[in-house]
């Protein structure tokens, strides 16, 4: 049996805004975006910059992040920095960023028609991955993911790392760097009126427009809530049914127990929303099942993917 809650997720994936709101904010090619970007990397790197047009956006959507079009990565002091918010903790945080990185350098060597057959050293941006986490599990103000913790067998040479850095920003942590970065400050106390108004009860209708409205009232990042006002409320009925959800499934045991249960359940529960017509990207994401057993399991009931 799908949940009313999966209906909810289904017909707002159907719609034609794919964003998740931070990349909405961030991530754009638009004026107000480019100047959001650049107050937020100014904010983290304590810089001054002011010509928004000096970071160059080369975003890659859909590579790695299937359910997640929202990677920000741009270069600008010969940096490769890549941003990304999370609503859960996920300890694979740098073995995604990992691979995504390595799509954006193939992207960076192709645009420069770089060989890295030939004997002279490529030099390439340094890379920088940061996680904004607002989860509600409680976390520290900030802290760092690194690769090698899902090694095994166990390495300690330190020879292989890639490291996430994640800031928390959740109301009460990082109020410096909310401060700094208005955009930033706006995002968070949208996204904090949404929780508030789920942790009374509301439904995640009802608490999300309430949120919008509010932020609209507000004139939260300069009238982009008015502007974009549908727009907001489909990404956010997606971002926080899906939320809700995932927390479901964990709850019912997805994520504990002996593995051949999990898979089990994972199977099963893959079934059922491939008969609902959810995407098999986001099915994969939601069971912690491969994308190609999804879809295998797609071709089982002879359903159109």
């Amino acid at each position: 049996m799908i949940s009313p809650q999966l209906d909810l997720i289904q017909s707002a994936e159907k719609r034609e805004y794919q964003d998740r709101l931070f990349k909405a904010v961030f991530g754009r090619d638009t004026e107000q975006s480019k100047r959001w970007r650049l107050d937020l990397y100014n904010a983290l790197n304590d810089t001054s910059y002011t010509d928004p047009d000096a970071l160059e956006l080369n975003t890659i959507e859909n590579v790695i992040y299937i359910t997640m079009r929202n990677d920000i990565s741009f270069l600008i002091d010969n940096k490769m920095t890549l941003y990304e918010q999370q609503s859960t903790h996920n300890p694979n945080m740098p073995l995604r960023g990992f691979l995504y990185f390595s799509q954006l350098y193939q992207l960076h060597l192709t645009r420069r028609e770089l060989d890295i057959h030939r004997s002279k050293l490529i030099r390439i941006p340094a890379p920088r991955f940061i996680v904004f986490y607002n989860g509600q599990t409680e976390k520290p103000d900030t802290f760092k993911l690194y690769l090698s913790d899902s090694f095994e067998p166990k390495d300690q040479s330190g020879d292989f790392q890639w490291t996430a850095t994640v800031i928390n920003i959740n109301t009460n942590h990082n109020t410096s760097l909310q401060k700094k970065c208005k955009p930033l400050y706006h995002y968070i106390q949208y996204v904090s009126r949404v929780t508030a108004n789920k942790k009374k009860g509301l439904a995640i209708k009802e608490a999300v427009d309430d949120a919008v409205d509010w932020a609209i009232k507000e004139n939260l990042l300069e009238g982009f809530f008015k502007i974009h006002k549908e727009e907001v409320l489909a990404m956010s009925l997606t971002e926080f049914n899906l939320e809700s959800a995932i927390k479901g499934w964990r709850e019912d045991g997805f994520e504990d127990g002996k593995e051949l249960g999990r898979q089990e359940k994972a199977v099963e529960a893959a079934r059922e929303f491939l008969k609902e017509n959810i995407p098999p990207e986001t099915i994969a994401k939601c069971v912690k099942l491969p994308l190609e057993k999804v879809q295998e399991l797609a071709e089982e009931l002879s359903v159109k993917v």
